[in-house]
């Protein structure tokens, strides 16, 4: 897969925020390729994040989405595959207790390949001091963190965490 430069998603994110028929575009593209990542937020995991929260990171994954798409078009991504890479994705957060959240992230970086991707979601969920609005509760933050990287993966085709887990 090829390098997806922050620029890309800046242009992504601009397009989606900007334009609300290229938002509704990407929902229905993504509806017809990748029909499983689409019901990914609306599974029971989702239900204990605020309706803010699942919008937030609906917006998020079609970021992701078609970031990766402008490079090539991803496999479809199933059930399987996204149950395995989430567990996979869930044991390396888990092994890595304690310090803040930028810190308990910094095992998914190394040797990353999507290096822009990872860093566009741990950034959209990093709320700043003078944010007024609060879009991801702390609580959210790594459970959202995890399900993007989850998707990241997924679409990139990274698996290397599936193997290290002896999965």
């Amino acid at each position: 897969m090829q390098f997806i430069p922050e620029d890309t998603i800046d242009q992504v994110v601009e397009a989606l925020e900007q334009a609300p028929d290229a938002y509704a575009q990407a929902l229905e593209a993504m509806k017809e390729h990748q029909p499983i990542l689409l019901a990914y937020p609306f599974t029971e995991n989702f239900e204990a994040f605020t309706a803010q929260e699942r919008e937030y990171f609906l917006f998020l994954m079609l970021v992701v989405w078609t970031a990766v798409s402008k490079y090539e078009t991803p496999q479809l991504v199933d059930e399987q595959q996204l149950s395995q890479v989430e567990d996979a994705n869930w044991a390396i957060i888990h092994g890595n207790k304690g310090g803040h959240f930028r810190s308990r992230l910094d095992p998914f970086f190394d040797g990353y390949p999507q290096e822009d991707l990872l860093a566009f979601a741990e950034d959209a969920l990093t709320q700043d001091e003078e944010e007024v609005e609060i879009l991801v509760s702390r609580e959210g933050q790594e459970a959202l963190f995890v399900s993007l990287k989850t998707i990241i993966d997924c679409l990139t085709g990274y698996n290397a965490d599936i193997s290290e887990s002896g999965k």
